[in-house]
Protein backbone atom coordinates (compact mmCIF):
# COMPACT_ATOMS: atom_id res chain seq x y z
CA UNK A 1 0.00 0.00 0.00
CA UNK A 2 2.91 2.37 0.90
CA UNK A 3 4.72 1.70 -2.57
CA UNK A 4 1.26 2.25 -4.21
CA UNK A 5 0.99 5.48 -2.71
CA UNK A 6 4.91 6.42 -3.21
CA UNK A 7 4.03 5.96 -7.12
CA UNK A 8 1.17 8.21 -6.97
CA UNK A 9 2.30 10.98 -5.43
CA UNK A 10 5.30 10.18 -7.75
CA UNK A 11 3.14 10.82 -10.49
CA UNK A 12 1.45 13.54 -9.20
CA UNK A 13 5.08 15.96 -9.09
CA UNK A 14 5.56 14.56 -12.45
CA UNK A 15 2.10 15.37 -14.36
CA UNK A 16 2.51 18.79 -12.47
CA UNK A 17 6.18 19.91 -13.63
CA UNK A 18 4.56 19.46 -17.16
CA UNK A 19 1.74 21.67 -16.00
CA UNK A 20 4.45 24.28 -14.10
CA UNK A 21 6.09 24.57 -17.25
CA UNK A 22 2.84 25.01 -19.28
CA UNK A 23 1.70 27.67 -17.10
CA UNK A 24 5.32 29.37 -16.77
CA UNK A 25 5.62 29.38 -20.69
CA UNK A 26 2.12 31.01 -21.03
CA UNK A 27 2.73 33.55 -18.05
CA UNK A 28 6.18 34.19 -19.78
CA UNK A 29 4.43 35.26 -22.89
CA UNK A 30 2.05 36.72 -21.79
CA UNK A 31 -1.03 35.01 -22.34
CA UNK A 32 -2.02 35.58 -18.72
CA UNK A 33 -0.81 39.16 -17.42
CA UNK A 34 0.68 40.24 -13.73
CA UNK A 35 -2.93 40.94 -11.82
CA UNK A 36 -4.65 39.09 -14.10
CA UNK A 37 -7.10 35.58 -12.98
CA UNK A 38 -5.68 32.36 -14.00
CA UNK A 39 -8.23 30.10 -15.09
CA UNK A 40 -10.14 27.87 -11.52
CA UNK A 41 -9.01 24.49 -11.23
CA UNK A 42 -11.82 22.87 -13.29
CA UNK A 43 -10.59 24.54 -16.18
CA UNK A 44 -7.30 24.09 -15.85
CA UNK A 45 -7.89 20.29 -14.97
CA UNK A 46 -9.53 19.54 -18.42
CA UNK A 47 -7.24 22.04 -20.08
CA UNK A 48 -4.14 19.88 -19.17
CA UNK A 49 -6.04 16.53 -18.64
CA UNK A 50 -5.00 16.37 -15.12
CA UNK A 51 -6.64 15.65 -11.84
CA UNK A 52 -7.19 18.29 -9.28
CA UNK A 53 -4.29 17.09 -7.16
CA UNK A 54 -1.61 17.55 -9.66
CA UNK A 55 -3.08 21.10 -10.46
CA UNK A 56 -2.63 22.03 -6.72
CA UNK A 57 0.63 20.76 -6.60
CA UNK A 58 2.04 22.85 -9.63
CA UNK A 59 0.09 26.37 -8.21
CA UNK A 60 1.71 25.17 -4.71
CA UNK A 61 4.88 25.32 -6.42
CA UNK A 62 4.76 28.52 -8.28
CA UNK A 63 3.11 30.44 -5.32
CA UNK A 64 6.22 29.58 -3.40
CA UNK A 65 7.73 30.85 -6.27
CA UNK A 66 6.79 33.90 -6.36
CA UNK A 67 4.69 33.41 -9.59
CA UNK A 68 1.44 33.09 -8.72
CA UNK A 69 -0.43 34.46 -5.55
CA UNK A 70 -3.66 32.74 -4.00
CA UNK A 71 -6.10 34.64 -2.84
CA UNK A 72 -8.96 32.63 -0.78
CA UNK A 73 -12.12 33.11 -2.18
CA UNK A 74 -10.72 35.18 -4.96
CA UNK A 75 -8.99 32.78 -7.01
CA UNK A 76 -4.90 32.99 -8.07
CA UNK A 77 -3.49 35.94 -9.77
CA UNK A 78 -0.26 36.42 -11.68
CA UNK A 79 2.17 38.45 -9.61
CA UNK A 80 4.13 41.16 -10.76
CA UNK A 81 7.77 40.47 -11.67
CA UNK A 82 10.17 43.43 -11.55
CA UNK A 83 11.60 44.01 -14.78
CA UNK A 84 15.21 44.02 -13.25
CA UNK A 85 15.41 40.74 -10.94
CA UNK A 86 18.40 39.26 -10.07
CA UNK A 87 19.24 36.37 -12.36
CA UNK A 88 19.38 33.46 -9.49
CA UNK A 89 15.89 34.55 -8.57
CA UNK A 90 14.49 34.25 -12.35
CA UNK A 91 15.99 30.74 -12.69
CA UNK A 92 14.48 29.92 -9.31
CA UNK A 93 11.18 30.73 -11.24
CA UNK A 94 11.85 28.86 -14.24
CA UNK A 95 10.80 26.00 -15.54
CA UNK A 96 13.19 23.27 -14.72
CA UNK A 97 12.91 22.33 -18.72
CA UNK A 98 13.85 25.74 -19.56
CA UNK A 99 16.88 25.85 -16.48
CA UNK A 100 18.09 22.65 -18.31
CA UNK A 101 18.87 23.96 -22.10
CA UNK A 102 19.83 26.79 -20.76
CA UNK A 103 22.33 24.78 -18.14
CA UNK A 104 23.15 22.39 -21.63
CA UNK A 105 24.44 25.08 -23.51
CA UNK A 106 26.78 26.41 -20.71
CA UNK A 107 28.29 23.41 -20.02
CA UNK A 108 29.03 22.34 -23.64
CA UNK A 109 30.45 25.67 -24.16
CA UNK A 110 32.43 25.76 -20.82
CA UNK A 111 33.61 21.91 -21.70
CA UNK A 112 35.09 23.31 -25.23
CA UNK A 113 36.76 26.37 -24.30
CA UNK A 114 38.55 24.36 -21.02
CA UNK A 115 39.92 21.97 -23.53
CA UNK A 116 41.66 24.46 -25.33
CA UNK A 117 42.57 27.31 -22.50
CA UNK A 118 43.29 25.21 -19.50
CA UNK A 119 45.86 25.07 -17.36
CA UNK A 120 47.98 22.66 -14.96
CA UNK A 121 46.49 24.41 -11.94
CA UNK A 122 43.26 23.90 -13.49
CA UNK A 123 43.49 20.40 -13.86
CA UNK A 124 45.26 20.10 -10.39
CA UNK A 125 41.64 21.78 -8.72
CA UNK A 126 39.66 19.51 -11.21
CA UNK A 127 41.08 16.57 -10.27
CA UNK A 128 40.54 17.33 -6.36
CA UNK A 129 36.89 17.89 -7.11
CA UNK A 130 36.54 14.28 -8.51
CA UNK A 131 38.68 12.76 -6.03
CA UNK A 132 36.66 13.95 -3.48
CA UNK A 133 33.23 13.24 -5.51
CA UNK A 134 34.73 9.76 -5.78
CA UNK A 135 35.47 9.02 -2.04
CA UNK A 136 32.14 10.90 -1.05
CA UNK A 137 30.15 8.33 -3.34
CA UNK A 138 32.30 5.36 -1.71
CA UNK A 139 30.91 6.90 1.59
CA UNK A 140 27.65 7.41 0.17
CA UNK A 141 27.98 10.82 1.72
CA UNK A 142 25.37 12.35 -0.25
CA UNK A 143 25.60 16.10 0.95
CA UNK A 144 29.30 15.66 0.57
CA UNK A 145 28.96 14.06 -3.03
CA UNK A 146 26.66 17.06 -3.72
CA UNK A 147 28.81 19.18 -2.88
CA UNK A 148 32.31 17.52 -5.26
CA UNK A 149 30.04 17.34 -7.98
CA UNK A 150 29.40 21.03 -8.28
CA UNK A 151 32.93 22.00 -7.75
CA UNK A 152 33.83 20.01 -10.42
CA UNK A 153 31.66 21.64 -12.97
CA UNK A 154 32.61 24.92 -11.23
CA UNK A 155 36.66 24.32 -11.81
CA UNK A 156 35.78 23.05 -15.10
CA UNK A 157 33.92 26.82 -16.04
CA UNK A 158 36.80 28.75 -14.49
CA UNK A 159 39.57 26.47 -16.58
CA UNK A 160 37.18 27.76 -19.08
CA UNK A 161 39.30 31.13 -18.85
CA UNK A 162 36.24 33.04 -20.01
CA UNK A 163 35.01 35.29 -16.74
CA UNK A 164 31.51 36.24 -18.15
CA UNK A 165 30.67 32.28 -18.80
CA UNK A 166 31.95 31.32 -15.43
CA UNK A 167 30.56 34.20 -14.15
CA UNK A 168 26.77 32.73 -15.53
CA UNK A 169 27.52 29.46 -14.32
CA UNK A 170 28.49 30.41 -10.68
CA UNK A 171 25.10 31.69 -10.50
CA UNK A 172 23.25 28.48 -12.38
CA UNK A 173 24.93 26.36 -9.05
CA UNK A 174 22.98 27.58 -6.62
CA UNK A 175 19.88 26.27 -8.41
CA UNK A 176 21.19 23.15 -9.56
CA UNK A 177 22.45 22.32 -5.85
CA UNK A 178 18.94 23.13 -5.02
CA UNK A 179 17.56 20.63 -7.60
CA UNK A 180 19.77 18.17 -5.86
CA UNK A 181 17.99 18.13 -2.86
CA UNK A 182 14.58 18.08 -3.81
CA UNK A 183 14.76 14.59 -5.88
CA UNK A 184 12.77 12.11 -4.40
CA UNK A 185 14.79 9.69 -2.34
CA UNK A 186 18.07 11.44 -2.81
CA UNK A 187 21.32 8.91 -2.94
CA UNK A 188 24.94 8.95 -3.93
CA UNK A 189 24.16 6.47 -7.12
CA UNK A 190 22.80 9.35 -9.09
CA UNK A 191 26.54 10.26 -8.49
CA UNK A 192 27.55 6.96 -8.89
CA UNK A 193 26.23 6.08 -12.90
CA UNK A 194 27.95 9.12 -14.16
CA UNK A 195 31.20 9.11 -12.17
CA UNK A 196 32.81 7.56 -15.47
CA UNK A 197 31.74 10.16 -17.87
CA UNK A 198 33.02 12.76 -15.23
CA UNK A 199 36.49 10.79 -15.25
CA UNK A 200 35.90 10.91 -18.88
CA UNK A 201 35.68 14.01 -19.09
CA UNK A 202 38.93 15.55 -17.07
CA UNK A 203 40.70 13.08 -19.71
CA UNK A 204 39.43 14.68 -22.75
CA UNK A 205 40.35 18.46 -20.89
CA UNK A 206 43.62 16.97 -20.15
CA UNK A 207 44.25 15.71 -23.44
CA UNK A 208 42.80 19.02 -25.24
CA UNK A 209 40.11 17.13 -26.61
CA UNK A 210 37.41 19.78 -27.10
CA UNK A 211 34.66 17.06 -29.66
CA UNK A 212 35.28 14.15 -26.76
CA UNK A 213 34.98 17.01 -23.91
CA UNK A 214 31.49 18.33 -25.65
CA UNK A 215 29.90 14.52 -26.59
CA UNK A 216 30.69 13.46 -22.49
CA UNK A 217 29.61 16.76 -21.25
CA UNK A 218 26.09 16.08 -23.37
CA UNK A 219 25.91 12.19 -21.97
CA UNK A 220 26.28 13.53 -18.67
CA UNK A 221 23.26 16.06 -19.30
CA UNK A 222 21.02 13.46 -21.15
CA UNK A 223 21.96 11.21 -17.78
CA UNK A 224 21.06 13.56 -15.07
CA UNK A 225 18.08 15.06 -16.74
Amino acid sequence: MKHQTFNKMANVVKLADKVIYQLQQDISLGKYKPGELIPPEPVLMELFNVGRSTIREAIKTLSNAGILRVQQGAGTFVCNIENNEPLDKRLRRAARLEVNQVRSLLEIEIAKLASQFRNEQDLDTITAALTDRSQAIQSEDYEAAADADIRFHKSIALASHNSVLADLYQTFTSVIRESFSQREKPHVQQFQQTHQLHADLLTAIKNRDAAGATRIVTQILETNF
